[in-house]
């Protein structure tokens, strides 16, 4: 991602329509796609500064816009992570974006890194103890043995997986679609990446989508302790403003409190694999890692008061169940390759800078594990200018979630002061990590992309601004009666 690099790209790529011939698509069936998609791929370097060198394929899906007269700018969706595959995504996606689909090309790209482009992925065997997977010092060894095997790949120079190099991949993939300008919708890391793509290709932007803002100068390991402790103060606040809750959980703060307390001890859980019950030791990192997950989705968070409770008493299977709701899936598989080549090169060397208030509960055990498993990764150069969000000449529409334990709103509200006029920034205050299912904000989505520029920020998002929180969860056959 080195000043040097990204100069020379932008050369050769300025260059390249008259250069690059298209290459022909395929038809190709997509799991989770009802219809057929039609796939591509492109030859890259693997180091820009090498354009005859190593070579790696990049791969690309196309839903065609069912419109016989389609509009010329597609709708390019940048996965989140870093490390998850947009095809593998597509089929989640697609009912998001079934009105943009009408008319305008929806193109899925794996970043270099992930999914079927170079990837860089780490075997997980599910079938390993459950010691095995909650002892953390196990996990970063694996990860570093990881990084010995991804060494040995024939396209294993990590240094070579920023996002500045991926926007040029992604951009390489417009000129062979033939596009003179394309929209972004980026989620999560996604919004890093769409902030790239515009800082060095806004000729060739039309609209952007930020969903869940995830600055580029945001040191996402500092960032996870502050931002996690604040969706779980907003949980316990929710609780004690809801007369049910309140009196089903009276003392939920304490029950938390008490837990962290008598942690480590030995449980007994039953894989979630096998099913069979093993004696394990919790940890309160552990713990906190299984709380933090469901805070990003707050129907799942809305089970965490009950789980909490129960873990109190001893009995830890609600917290067991939630901790794993959302690591399953083949659409959630990150390429931890990759992850951490973005997050070694990007966050990790501002970290001793990084000004975000520490957690109470969450401490700053996350960022020494990056830190100790970054100590000797590979890293990329990253240009200044990367951190840099400058005014957009183009319109961006800005989407938050008040409950999101990654990317709140605080993030958001800072990027859309930099891009300055042509930027609008929609809360939705009970939505957490990723907001365009919630509600009428796919319908939003739709009118910024579909209107005419003067028109694309003179949006009503009212429709989502009183979304509730969903009330916390009761277990079946808990009446009034049985409540503590």
């Amino acid at each position: 991602m080195g000043s040097l690099q990204g100069l020379a790209v932008a050369l050769v790529l300025s260059l390249a329509p008259a250069a690059m011939a298209q290459t022909a698509l395929t038809p190709c069936r997509v799991d989770g796609l009802r219809n057929e998609a039609m796939c591509g791929q492109l030859s890259r370097a693997l180091d820009p500064t090498q354009p005859q060198g190593r070579q790696i394929t990049l791969h690309y899906v196309v839903v065609p816009a069912l419109a016989r007269r389609k509009l010329p700018d597609p709708v390019f969706m940048l996965a989140g992570g870093p490390g998850q595959s947009a095809i593998a995504l597509a089929g989640q996606v697609m009912p998001l974006l079934a009105r943009l689909g009408n008319r305008r090309d929806l193109v899925f790209v794996d970043q270099r890194g992930t999914g079927r482009s170079a990837p860089l992925n780490c075997d997980e065997d599910r079938r390993q103890s459950l010691a095995q997977s909650l002892d953390s010092a196990a996990q970063e060894l694996r990860l570093l043995q990881c990084r010995e095997a991804l060494m040995k790949l024939p396209h294993g120079d990590l240094r070579q997986y920023t996002t500045t190099i991926a926007m040029q991949d992604l951009d390489a993939v417009r000129i062979q679609l033939g596009a003179e300008r394309i929209n972004l919708i980026g989620a999560s890391y996604g919004t890093r990446a769409a902030l790239e793509y515009l800082r060095q290709f806004p000729q060739h932007s039309r609209r952007v989508i930020l969903d869940g803002v995830a600055p580029p100068d945001m040191v996402l390991p500092a960032s996870f302790s502050s931002d996690s402790q604040a969706a779980l103060e907003q949980l316990f606040d929710a609780c004690e403003a809801s007369t049910d809750c309140k009196q089903r959980h009276p003392q939920l703060r304490q029950d938390w409190a008490a837990l962290l307390a008598g942690l480590p001890r030995s449980v007994t859980l039953n894989h979630p694999l096998t099913g069979q019950p093993e004696r394990v030791t919790l940890t309160r990192d552990a713990v906190l890692g299984a709380v933090r997950g469901p805070l990003y989705v707050p129907s799942y968070a809305s089970a965490l008061p009950q789980a909490i409770s129960d873990a109190r008493q001893g009995r830890f299977e609600g917290l067991a169940g939630l901790a794993g709701v959302l690591g399953s899936g083949r659409a959630a598989k990150l390429a931890m390759g990759m992850h951490f080549s973005v997050v070694c090169a990007e966050d990790l060397p501002r970290l001793a800078q990084a000004n975000d208030a520490t957690g109470k509960d969450f401490g700053a055990q996350f960022a020494a594990a990056y830190a100790r498993v970054c100590k000797d990764w590979p890293r990329g150069q990253v240009p200044t200018e990367f951190y840099q969000v400058k005014p957009s000449p183009l319109p961006v529409l800005l989407l938050s979630g008040g409950a999101d334990p990654a990317t709140p709103p605080r993030h958001g509200e800072r990027v859309a002061k930099a891009l300055g006029a042509k930027a609008l920034h929609v809360t939705v205050p009970n939505a957490g990590h990723g907001v365009m299912g919630q509600g009428c904000a796919r319908e939003l989505v739709f009118r910024f992309i579909a209107a005419e520029e003067k028109d694309a920020l003179a949006l009503d998002a009212a429709c989502v601004s009183g979304i509730p929180r969903p009330p916390a969860f009761q277990p079946v056959g808990l009446g009034p009666e049985a409540r503590p």
